[in-house]
């Protein structure tokens, strides 16, 4: 089974505004609400591929509501631990560049906490885990790390994909996979990533604290993946970017979908960057088809 587990959820609120002038009465042309948060966009992309899977995490209020209501549509199975407060709204306002205001998550008790700890309990030995996005401040620093732990000593199979400061909290544990892009792999290594051979260099360095697949992504220069066995470059299809938001979820999903079918981690790292890639070109995260039709763009080489 495939979980997704999202800290921090929030409401996408996207808002086209031609010509926004700060300090002024603007008015929007567009609009559209989506169930977001890192996790969840997991969730999302790998039902609209196939594959089952349920949504974890905290939700609380009307906005939380909203999340719940708007997954179970796309017949995603939840089970989500209620929290006083409303899940966060996050602002994407559109006018030639996109600008991005994330409001606050709410309060997450120790109580509610040790429900999540108690849902990872039943977890079964080679079950999966998305562990993705931000640690609310109400969390305690170390939760990915304690996670970590209690995966591997129950042999379910971990992705981390959260902020650079918390993914080096977990580097040195046994994951399945992570996903940095060359951004938030320099801040792993507090280095800049600016040529493929620095990618290889340090996604080779995750692989050797613990990580058994690594993916960099380096947006529409391609991406490198990583293993023991072998080291692979694939080229990002051409089109037209028009959201930036998900698409690295999409590469998670992406992998995770194709892996399941047959474990060929090849296999999965082209579907990955196809379905990043469909995302990026989407208005909302890619479907089947759009992956489907990018495929025959990637080319794979394998780096020596």
């Amino acid at each position: 089974m495939i979980y997704t587990c999202t800290l921090n959820p929030s409401v996408d609120y996207i808002i086209h505004v031609p010509d926004f002038q700060p300090g002024d009465l603007n008015r929007g042309e567009k609009t559209f609400y989506y169930a977001g948060g890192k996790g969840i966009n997991v969730s999302r992309v790998l039902k609209r591929l196939g594959v089952e899977n349920t949504a974890l995490g905290f939700l609380g209020g009307f906005t939380g509501t909203f999340i719940k209501d708007e997954l179970t549509k796309e017949q995603i199975t939840t089970d989500f631990i209620e929290v006083s407060g409303n899940t966060r709204i996050n602002m994407k306002l559109k006018s030639g560049q996109e600008t991005e205001i994330n409001g606050p998550g709410p309060d997450i008790s120790k109580e509610q906490l040790i429900k999540l700890y108690e849902q990872l309990d039943q977890f079964q030995e080679g079950d999966f885990l998305v562990a993705s996005g931000s640690i609310p401040n109400s969390v305690p620093d170390t939760f990915y790390k304690e996670v970590a732990s209690i995966c591997e000593q129950k042999g379910i199979r971990l992705i981390a994909d959260t902020s650079s400061q918390a993914l080096k909290e977990v580097i040195g544990s046994k994951l399945f996979l992570v996903k940095p892009n060359h951004h938030e792999l320099g801040e792993l290594f507090d280095t800049r990533i600016d040529s493929f051979d620095d990618a290889v260099h340090y996604g080779k360095q995750l692989n050797q604290k613990g990580a058994e697949h690594v993916i960099v992504s380096m947006g529409g220069d391609g991406a490198v993946y990583i293993s023991d066995q072998v080291c692979i470059f694939a080229t990002a299809p051409k089109g037209d970017v028009k959201n930036t938001v998900g698409a690295g979820d999409s590469m998670v999903s992406g992998f995770l979908s194709a892996f399941v079918r047959d474990g060929n981690a090849e296999t999965a790292f082209k579907y990955a960057v196809a379905t990043g890639s469909a995302t990026a070109f989407s208005e909302d995260l890619c479907s089947k088809a759009d992956v489907e039709n990018l495929l025959k763009q990637i080319s794979l080489q394998q780096i020596d």
